[in-house]
């Protein structure tokens, strides 16, 4: 896992304990707000634990809806951190939905994919994969996006209290091997439990270092 100086440690606990807001939704592009302050966005698979984490990165418990109702997977979501305004963090739209209709997807796939090329204010995506599972195609398809758009992406490893710390310790050596393969990726994994609080100090830390 990566390590963090503690004055950048303290630094992110001080900003993501001060204002964190819901800003809008923008289920097209044309609904995004100005790119006006830096952006951090999440991507993940449905399920992954995304709100979980933004609620454990903020300190909020109910700031990212844990339950998404199937129009909302369809929107960006945008969250104002400081005051004043130092930068944004963007929920992008879950994706895996087994079950969804094509249509759907191809939505999902035209507005994360305009999205990811056309926003200039956007420094970094953290794509979250379940530490039980590791990286599936399912993911690769975000991945191959975000190098295509040469887009900076880092993986957030999730639900890490879930499984043995022998079996984490090749999930996340595994995924650091794939990661260093990618030319937008990098190289360094972080490992997370929302529930436990294990990486979230080090998760604020990166955001802030992603912003410069």
């Amino acid at each position: 896992m990566t390590a963090f100086e503690p004055e950048a440690i303290e630094a992110a606990r001080k900003i993501f304990a001060g204002p964190v807001a819901f800003l809008k939704s923008a289920p097209a592009l044309e609904h995004l707000p100005d790119p006006d302050v830096p952006e951090v966005a999440f991507a993940g698979r449905s399920n992954v634990g995304k709100s979980s984490l933004l609620n454990a990165l903020t300190g909020r418990n109910s700031l990212a809806r844990t339950s998404v109702t199937p129009g909302r997977t369809q929107e960006l979501n945008f969250f104002d951190v400081g005051e004043p305004l130092k930068f944004r963090l963007v929920d992008m739209p879950g994706y895996g939905f087994a079950k969804a209709p094509k249509d759907m997807v191809r939505k999902w796939r035209y507005l994360v994919n305009d999205f990811l090329r056309g926003r200039q204010a956007l420094k970094r995506a953290l794509v979250l994969i379940d530490s039980r599972h590791g990286i599936k195609d399912v993911d690769r398809e975000i991945l191959d996006m975000l190098d295509a758009a040469a887009v900076s992406y880092r993986i957030v490893l999730t639900k890490a209290d879930k499984i043995k710390a022998s079996v984490l310790a090749e999930i996340t050596l595994q995924t650091a091997e794939e990661a260093r393969k990618r030319p937008a990726a990098h190289p360094d994994i972080l490992v997370t439990s929302s529930e436990k609080g294990m990486g979230i100090p080090e998760l604020r830390a990166a955001v802030l270092e992603s912003i410069g």
